[in-house]
Order: C-alpha cells, then sequence, then structure tokens
C-alpha cells in the first residue's frame, strides 16, 4: 500500500577539534533537514574561537565571558558550570536506541526497533504521522527490545516514542520520526508545515524528497508544486540540494494570510526510470506577525508583534569560544521538554561522555539543523539573564524546574511563540548561519534565492 502524503520528518539530536566541529556543521547543511542534533550550540566564529556546531544548554564550557560581561558576569560563569554539573547528577543510566533514525527516508519496511540498555522499556508508541492511526507491537519478555508485530507500508512517515527506566527508576526518553522507501520505480516529497497548522510569517514550505532530482529534471519537478497565497505574494522555489526545494515569497508572508501547497508530482520524472505519485492539495494559516530580535552584547531580546514591542526579555547567548550564530533563524520545533547532550555535537569530556547532559530542558525551541535552540535554563545562575553569555550556542532564558511557572520569561516565550516565528541573532562575533542549516533561507538576497530556481 503506498501512501502519497507526506509531512518532512521531524528534526531531532577533552572537546574536539575545530575540524570535527566543522565536519558536523557541514553534515548538517548538506542534510538539508535529514539530520538533527539535540545539543546547544552556535559556531564560535569570533576572532579566536573555533568552529562549533552545537546548540547546548546555556553553559559555558569555559569560565570565559563576553567581552562585554562585568567580573561578576565572569563569576556567574563559573557558577553556570557547577549547576551543569550538578544538573547532568541525575541522568537516568537507561540509553534507549530507535531505528532508523530521526529525518531519515528511504528505510525498509522491516528496519523499525526500539532498544534500551542499562534500563528497562516502559512504553512504546508507534503511529502513522499522517493519521495518528497506532502501529501494532510488543515489547519483549526482557523488556530490552520493541518490534511492530508486521512490516510498515511504504511511502509513509512514522512517528516513535519510547520511554524507559534505570536500575534507580529514572526515567529515559526518546522519540524519532522517519520514512519509509518508495518502490525503486517512484519518488515522493515530505513537506512541512503541515496541513491545517497555523505557522508565523517566516514559515517557508520545505520538501525533502526521498530520492534524489537529477539537475535535468528538476525544472519539471518544480514545475509540478505551486504555493499561493491569498496575499497575492509571488513565491519562488530554492534547490538546495538534489533532495531538497523550499519556496517562500520575496519578504515574510503577511500575518493573516492563507496559503495552499500542491503537488502535483503523478507521472513527473525525478531521473530515469523513477517517477513521481503524489497529486494533492493542503494548505496553512499565517498568524499573527511576530519577530524577536536577540542583542548578545547587550544580553537581551525584544519581541515584536504586528510592529508593536510586547516584551524585552532578559537573555544569556554563546560564550566565547562557543558564540550564537547570526542571523535570522525560523523556529522549526516547539519541544515543552528535551535532552540536550554535549557528545551529539562533539562537546565530550576525556571519558567521551558529553561534557554537559541535561535531561530536561524545558521550552525548547529549534533554530538550526545543527542544534542551535532558544530555550529555558533553569539550572544556571540567574544572574547571568541579561549580563553575561554562558552558553556552547544557545540562546538561553530563565525558567525553572519542570518549566512549570508560566511567569518566567521562558515559559512566557514559549507560549507565546509559533512554529514559523522569526528569531533574529545580531551583534554575535560569529558568522552568520548557512541558509540551508535549518528553514533559515530568509539570510540569502532575493536576487540569491531566484538563483536557485529551476525555472528562472
Amino acid at each position: 500500500m503506498t501512501h502519497d502524503s507526506g509531512n518532512a520528518p521531524a528534526q531531532r539530536p577533552a572537546r574536539k577539534s575545530a575540524v570535527r566541529r566543522r565536519a558536523l556543521a557541514a553534515a548538517a547543511v548538506l542534510a538539508g533537514g535529514g539530520i538533527a542534533l539535540t545539543a546547544c550550540g552556535g559556531h564560535g566564529g569570533s576572532a579566536k574561537a573555533a568552529a562549533t556546531v552545537s546548540s547546548s544548554p546555556s553553559a559555558s564550557s569555559a569560565a570565559s565571558s563576553s567581552p562585554s560581561a562585568s567580573p561578576s558576569g565572569s563569576a556567574s560563569a563559573n557558577t553556570q558550570l557547577r549547576e551543569d554539573a550538578n544538573a547532568a547528577k541525575n541522568v537516568s543510566a537507561a540509553k534507549i536506541t530507535i531505528t532508523p533514525k530521526s529525518g531519515s527516508t528511504g528505510n525498509k519496511l522491516n528496519s523499525a526497533k526500539v532498544t534500551v540498555a542499562g534500563g528497562t522499556l516502559t512504553h512504546v508508541t508507534m503511529t502513522v504521522k499522517a493519521t495518528g492511526a497506532v502501529v501494532p507491537g510488543s515489547i519483549s519478555s526482557d523488556g530490552k527490545t520493541w518490534t511492530p508485530k508486521a512490516s510498515l507500508s511504504r511511502a509513509t512517515q512514522y512517528h516513535i516514542s519510547a520511554q524507559a527506566t534505570d536500575p534507580q527508576g529514572r526515567a529515559a526518553a526518546a522519540d524519532t520520526t522517519f520514512a519509509t522507501t518508495t518502490a525503486t520505480s517512484t519518488f515522493v516529497g515530505y513537506f512541512t508545515p503541515e496541513d491545517g497548522s497555523t505557522v508565523g510569517v517566516g514559515m517557508p514550505v520545505s520538501i525533502n524528497f526521498d530520492k534524489a532530482v537529477d539537475s535535468t529534471y528538476r525544472a519539471a519537478v518544480q514545475k509540478g508544486i505551486t504555493v499561493t497565497s491569498s496575499s497575492g505574494q509571488t513565491v519562488v522555489g530554492h534547490w538546495f540540494n538534489s533532495k531538497r526545494l523550499d519556496l517562500r515569497p520575496q519578504n515574510y508572508w503577511q500575518a493573516g494570510s492563507h496559503v495552499s501547497l500542491t503537488l502535483n508530482l503523478a507521472g513527473v520524472k525525478a531521473e530515469p526510470g523513477v517517477y513521481g505519485v503524489q497529486h494533492k492539495t493542503v494548505s496553512f494559516d499565517v498568524g499573527r506577525s511576530q519577530v524577536s530580535t536577540v542583542d548578545t552584547k547587550t544580553h537581551m531580546m525584544t519581541v515584536v508583534r504586528d510592529g508593536q514591542v510586547i516584551n524585552t526579555l532578559p537573555i544569556s547567548a554563546g560564550a566565547d569560544g562557543h558564540t550564537t550564530y547570526d542571523g535570522q533563524m525560523v523556529i522549526s520545533e516547539k519541544d515543552q521538554t528535551t535532552r540536550m547532550n554535549g557528545a551529539t555535537v562533539g562537546f565530550t569530556d576525556s571519558d567521551g561522555k558529553g561534557e554537559y547532559d541535561i535531561p530536561d530542558v524545558p521550552h525548547a525551541m529549534r533554530l538550526s539543523n545543527s542544534g542551535t535552540f532558544i530555550h529555558g535554563n533553569y539550572w544556571g545562575d540567574k544572574s547571568i539573564f541579561g549580563t553575561v553569555n554562558t552558553s556552547h550556542g544557545c540562546i538561553g532564558l530563565s525558567d525553572t524546574k519542570g518549566g512549570k511557572d508560566p511567569n518566567t520569561p521562558a515559559a512566557w516565550f514559549y507560549n507565546n511563540s509559533l512554529v514559523g516565528d522569526v528569531v533574529i541573532v545580531k551583534n554575535s562575533p560569529d558568522k552568520t548561519i548557512q541558509p540551508s542549516n535549518g528553514l533559515n533561507g530568509w539570510n540569502m538576497s532575493w536576487a540569491q534565492w531566484v538563483a536557485g530556481s529551476a525555472l528562472h
């Protein structure tokens, strides 16, 4: 059975050398949405800093403060190091592994599996992403493995959520979104945003194909994809690589507009012997306009909605050596809680473990594929916010453990943000984020964007 609908797979998850960190960054860019790192970081682009990719919890791996930090700010950064270590002490020994990897496509129909080391699986749920239908499966008698009871369907996206506990009763969790293979003679495009969703003004339409589209046939494939808006804005597609096509207007979407995406790819050739099977239309709404600007020198974020400042929040951005990317970034996912492990982006101690491993980072919103987040920080000294940059590249906001207090800056920003809202970072010594690293094509000029179209 072939399903022709798809939303883009979710993007998830002694210090390494600059070469290692640059390699991770390159992988994130080339993947075009297929790689997702859950750890905090920017690039580390200051004159003295090595390149970094992580978006880690707002925590400094060095005691240095930003150039504008006062001596008390430096002391706060030292406190942050201690707080990071304390926050990581209660990490569960249970390590869950889910295959296939999050964001992957073209997976075999019998490839789904969940395993755990150092603990026991307590609950696993697998669903079809488009419909929410539950896929039956079972946990083995020893609690170490879960598998579905039957083969999966072709060209279908699935989501797996798994929980486990270690011998001390400490909980662990993991989740994955992936897509199965199409027939060898067909291809499909997985799209975001989701049908019927309401998004921010910066949200592009992003399509990831499960098979490469040869340059000879990209014009035909692009002709089969149309995006129209009630605002009347002209929308142009840009190929980041052979599997990724993003479409957007010259400027942000107009607030309140209604956008439709039509995929008319049935019979369209992607490469010799490979043809499309999709013929469908989906739509989404653009909500109010919200653009937030983070100033890494003043350590403040200004939130502007429909042209009016509605809040100014103290933040802590990337420290020296781990500076936050500059540029326009789009919130691509929101998680009430997520785990951030430095090992996923190359920040490890001499024992090979992550420099930080925070199991319950609250109010996390992804800004890049390579791991940049804006998130709550409950473990750091409150004095760092608005005062000093202490993170591995993420943007931190003051929060409480568990994120239950709605009055914290992090909770307020999370509750007042949509996927697709824009976060602009300025005055960082880092480079501007690559347009393909996340949904961040706004960092291209319109001329550069149009130049990447197969139709212009």
